[in-house]
């Protein structure tokens, strides 16, 4: 490693440091305003909120703003370069335009590995604190609101629910169907169905089953009736941000588990951990793009290339929003991953064209 490198990669971290201390107290301050009115109302100390809320809340919005943090770090400092007249200096001396991108790639690829690992094993562990600390203390009580519930439970079960509640974990209008091929065999049905936290089963007072055979059906009824099923009251409770306290490897057994079950709502989850693949790639791909539009020195100043970085920086974070809005709607796994690389690639073919234009 050349001096020049030392150089760069020195000011790549130093400066991006720097970015990361400053947006991070800008939001902590914000968030804090935000929330003080819930803080005070049940009455939390300033020990408490540091060390339940905010001791994750940082590195979990740190990690989260790499890509940003590294492109406005990067335009800041290159830029300061650019106007001292040093990368003029380093040209002129022989150093390719490639060769002086080598340091850049190398800070941003490290950053990019250790955001990797952070978001995709350190941080939704230490999230679950931070979230339950949201749900305890920040927002309303839930109540489980979906109606028409349906469930897979096995190759040939299925259940249905018409409506849950959380509270006193009772399903009403219950069915549980077993189905071989395309024929109903078997068809249980009761007014409710009740957890019963000593046994761990679900309890059912009365129920009336229906059995078909070609054309014959039988049924009876029955009471106290005490059953295994594939299914748990942690499937109705609350499912706040529960992306962000999976790990990867979670992630994947959640959403093969949700599709096992006959559950579509797996949008949120799928583009959760395509994201998370994304992010050590948009963070090389910001540092080129902020190197590219910042290594030449301008007339206007360094205020305009900061100005111009900040500018993509948003319209980056807006592809980002946008992303996950359409990631609802995806209709499947291929074009939510498609969409949650869809800033990277944008991005990919700006930075190209801004490369192939940057004068060597």
């Amino acid at each position: 490693m050349k001096i020049l490198d030392r150089y760069i990669i020195k000011k790549f971290f130093v400066t991006y440091f720097f970015v990361v201390a400053i947006l991070m107290a800008v939001i902590v301050v914000v968030d804090y305003t935000e929330k003080s009115d819930d803080f005070i109302k049940h009455d939390l100390s300033l020990w408490f909120i540091l060390k339940e809320y905010y001791l994750v809340y940082i590195p979990t919005m740190a990690n989260t703003l790499s890509p940003l943090a590294v492109f406005i770090s990067v335009v800041f400092f290159t830029s300061k370069l650019a106007s001292h007249t040093e990368i003029v200096a380093i040209l002129s001396a022989g150093v390719s335009f490639r060769r002086f991108l080598m340091p850049y790639l190398f800070g941003a690829t490290i950053l990019g590995i250790y955001t990797f690992f952070m978001v995709g094993w350190i941080i939704p562990k230490a999230a679950k604190k931070q979230i339950q600390f949201s749900v305890d203390y920040l927002k309303s009580p839930y109540f489980f609101e979906l109606r028409d519930v349906h469930f897979k439970t096995g190759d040939s079960t299925y259940i249905y629910i018409q409506n849950y509640n959380n509270r006193v974990r009772t399903g009403y209008k219950f069915t549980l169907e077993k189905v071989g091929g395309v024929e109903l065999l078997e068809k249980l049905s009761a007014d409710k169905v009740v957890w019963d936290t000593l046994k761990q089963t679900w309890h059912i007072d009365k129920y009336k089953v229906h059995t078909f055979e070609g054309d014959k059906e039988k049924s009876w009824t029955g009471n106290n009736l005490d059953t295994m099923l594939n299914i748990s009251p942690k499937y109705f409770e609350n499912d706040y941000k529960l992306e962000e306290t999976m790990t990867l490897k979670e992630l994947e057994t959640y959403i093969r588990e949700e599709v096992e079950r006959g559950v579509g709502n797996v949008e949120r989850f799928l583009n959760t951990k395509y994201e998370r693949y994304a992010y050590p790639f948009a963070i090389i791909i910001l540092t080129v793009m902020g190197v590219t539009i910042s290594a030449k020195k301008s007339r206007r100043g360094t205020g305009f290339q900061i100005a111009l970085g900040f500018f993509l920086a948003f319209v980056y974070l807006l592809f980002v929003i946008m992303s996950r809005s359409l990631a609802t709607g995806a209709p499947n796994e291929t074009v939510i991953a498609f969409i949650a690389w869809l800033p990277n690639l944008t991005f990919a073919f700006i930075t190209s064209f801004l490369y192939f234009m940057v004068p060597k």
